[in-house]
């Protein structure tokens, strides 16, 4: 057996490999002088290839003559000797902004290097290190002046750096591309940006935090609010552009976020809640352009605007709440008496305050959902507030009636008669009672048109439009009902005048049929007509029994009216008023005095229509009849005689009957209507569930009626009990808390 003999590396390989390094460090040597500026020529292609050709030769051989590994170590060798024992002293031996002078020098010079070598030793990036995975020349040689150079320096440049980024924010002149090329060179030296971010920008955001914290505790005992911002603003901006001008774009959103917080976050509560310049002053001395301001400012913070928009909402409530205590003020002091014009400045108040802050909204806040929130909360408060005995839902509706009804105290043009009621209706949104204000507002609405005050139909359909795209259809129904009935009657009413021009009764006599699905329900009373007033519903029912036999008519005395001539000794006088009225007045043709007890026994009206009717006749400024005793008070043993010496300067008078206080009836029917609403809801919502806790129904049924009421806990616990009586529901017997329907 024989063996195989060990290969080992050849004498005359070593002693070629020992001449050709020489001739590579002569190579080096030149590009060392080059680059120092020393006089050398430049290298010619020929010098490139020779350089090429013998580490192409020398690595070429087979192993183990292949010198590739020992040209690879002398590489990194041969840098890092140069970086550490020539270029570190070099810049070592520099101070301050010069030390970063000389940095930026050698750095562009140790890249022309690497770059030269590089194309010197190509052949070993070709192959060999691309064979074994090993780092490319390049890195290599980045690597080395990293590590031999910049890590033995690094603390002394970061504070050279920072040193200089300070001098820059108080406004000192600085060479800004030196610091942009050292900022190149850590992200080159790092092979990209992580390098940067750990060697410098951590440090730098560290000393940005402690300027910007010692300027904001200066800052806030010394400026107002709103010069705070300015100064705020302007640093931001100025953080910005040191980013464009010298700072990787990557470190804008830390900067910024560094620089917001210790100017805008740390001292919030106390800049924004500063009594003579903070957000409340500003927004009580309407200082736009400077909330503005705030809000852009805080916007681009997380949460940064809770404590903004909470100052606005509660400046917006106060505000409000300012003028509605004002208006319960004066109501207190006119107990007793109809909606007052103080009520009708408190609606009209409220709409401009919410015009007012809507600006704000739009404008300084940028309709941010933070604002808009607080917004609406604030006017939830405020529109849901009562005045004196009244709320808000019949104060709405009283104004709108105010608006839309003839010889109202609001002289508006078409466009703004409009646009308040666009104003009324957003302030709608606002009411927990909608199906309240619905009742006042049709109430209203029947008065309008079966009293012919309406001073517009086109007005009274477009307020029912705006409304039912609010509340939906449902909402509207019935006055549109109302709206298209009474039209309808109109066209039967001209039918029957037409009816009468041929069969005359001798009166100017007009009837409106009405359909009472969708009318108000109306006081009735048997009212015994005069002679003259029979003849004329007699006419009508003959006519209208000839036209519609299976409807039944059903009269309301209580809302006619008539016209009667009133023959006074000194001259006729036209008096205009209630049928009530003029029945109990033309009694008095037959005799010149009654009691009490003959008119009521006459008339058939009860002692509360006849104390009314007989107060305006004898008790107010047109005494059409003489009462005795003269007091101002009707009592059932007092007797009236017609008064034939009644004068007045003009030929027609009003003589108005006081209506009924129906402000606690509509209540009462509402909170009535409102107990069926929520069974309703409470099984349709039981129906699809079939089980729920009384938690998840309680806020399902308030889900659901949210849009027409704000329905109370108490009273939904009771419709549940209620229900479970009538055996709709029935509680868990193991959970008292869950609810089975049954079917």
């Amino acid at each position: 057996m024989t063996r195989k003999p060990h290969k080992t590396r050849d004498t005359k390989v070593t002693s070629e490999f020992e001449h050709g390094w020489n001739d590579m460090l002569k190579g080096i040597k030149k590009l060392k002088k080059i680059l120092d500026g020393l006089p050398e020529p430049q290298f010619s292609p020929e010098d490139h290839i020779n350089l090429y050709t013998t580490v192409y030769n020398l690595c070429t051989q087979k192993a183990p003559n292949d010198n590739s590994e020992q040209f690879y170590k002398k590489y990194k060798e041969e840098i890092e000797t140069y970086v550490s024992r020539t270029l570190l002293p070099l810049i070592r031996g520099k101070y301050d902004e010069f030390m970063l002078i000389e940095l930026v020098k050698r750095w562009k010079n140790h890249k022309v290097m690497v770059r030269w070598m590089s194309r010197f030793f190509q052949y070993l990036d070709r192959f060999y290190i691309a064979r074994r995975a090993l780092p490319p020349l390049y890195e290599v040689g980045m690597t080395c002046f990293r590590e031999q150079l910049y890590q033995k320096l690094h603390n002394t440049v970061n504070d050279i750096l920072v040193s200089l980024v300070a001098q820059d924010r108080d406004g000192e002149q600085i060479d800004r591309t030196l610091l942009k090329n050292v900022m190149d060179i850590l992200v080159e030296i790092g092979m990209g940006i992580t390098d940067y971010v750990n060697e410098f920008e951590t440090y730098m955001l560290k000393d940005t935090a402690t300027y910007y914290s010692r300027k904001a505790s200066d800052w806030i005992l010394k400026y107002s609010c709103p010069d705070y911002m300015l100064k705020a603003e302007e640093c931001l901006k100025r953080e910005r552009e040191r980013v464009c001008h010298y700072l990787p774009g990557i470190s804008e959103p830390k900067l910024v976020e560094t620089v917001e917080t210790e100017l805008l976050v740390v001292h919030a509560n106390q800049l924004l809640e500063k009594e003579q310049s903070g957000c409340l002053a500003l927004l009580r001395d309407e200082k736009v352009d400077d909330l503005s301001r705030i809000c852009s400012l805080y916007h681009k913070i997380p949460q940064g605007l809770e404590l903004v928009s909470s100052i606005f909402k509660q400046h917006v409530t106060d505000e409000g709440l300012a003028l509605v205590n004002q208006a319960v003020e004066i109501a207190n002091n006119q107990v007793g008496k109809e909606c007052g014009a103080h009520e009708q400045v408190l609606v009209r108040k409220i709409i401009e305050l919410h015009d007012k802050h809507m600006v704000y909204l739009c404008n300084c806040f940028m309709n941010l959902s933070p604002f808009r929130k607080s917004f609406k909360e604030a006017f939830e408060i405020i529109c849901n507030k009562n005045v004196a005995d009244r709320s808000s839902a019949e104060l709405l509706a009283t104004f709108c009636d105010n608006i839309l009804k003839k010889g109202g105290s609001e002289k508006l043009s078409d466009e703004a008669i409009e646009d308040t009621l666009e104003k009324v209706v957003k302030l709608l949104a606002y009411v927990d009672g909608k199906d309240l204000f619905a009742e006042f507002y049709r109430k209203k609405l029947a008065h309008r048109l079966l009293c012919d005050k309406s001073a517009s139909d086109e007005h009274e359909r477009s307020m029912l439009t705006k409304m039912k795209q609010l509340c939906g259809g449902q909402f509207t129904s019935k006055m549109e009902g109302m709206v298209t009935d009474l039209m309808l009657a109109r066209e039967d009413s001209a039918q029957f005048k037409r009816y009468l021009s041929i069969l005359p009764i001798g009166i100017d006599f007009t009837v409106n049929v009405l359909n009472t699905g969708y009318w108000p329900t109306y006081r009735t009373s048997d009212l015994n007509l005069p002679a003259e007033m029979v003849r004329c519903v007699e006419a009508f029912e003959e006519y209208y029994q000839d036209k519609s036999r299976k409807r039944r008519l059903n009269w309301i005395y209580s809302l006619g009216n008539c016209n009667i001539i009133g023959n006074f000794d000194p001259k006729p006088i036209e008096l205009v008023m209630s049928t009530y009225q003029g029945a109990v007045l033309l009694l008095f043709n037959n005799s010149d005095k009654l009691s009490y007890s003959d008119i009521k026994s006459q008339s058939n009206l009860g002692d509360d229509d006849l104390v009314r009717v007989l107060f305006t006749l004898s008790c107010t400024k047109y005494q059409i009849l003489i009462k005795e005793p003269s007091t101002k008070m009707i009592y059932p043993t007092d007797s009236f005689e017609f008064n034939p010496k009644f004068t007045d300067r003009m030929r027609r008078i009003v003589i108005r009957l006081p209506a009924h206080q129906e402000r606690k009836r509509v209540v009462e029917d509402v909170d009535k209507d409102r107990r069926y609403i929520i069974d309703a809801s409470i099984v349709r919502i039981m129906k699809s569930r079939k089980i729920l806790s009384h938690q998840q129904l309680n806020a399902q049924i308030v889900e659901q009626l949210r849009q027409l009421f704000k329905p109370d806990f108490k009273l939904i616990k009771k419709r549940i009990e209620d229900l479970i009586n009538r055996e709709y529901l029935e509680r868990d017997r193991e959970n008292p808390n869950m609810f089975r329907y049954l079917a």
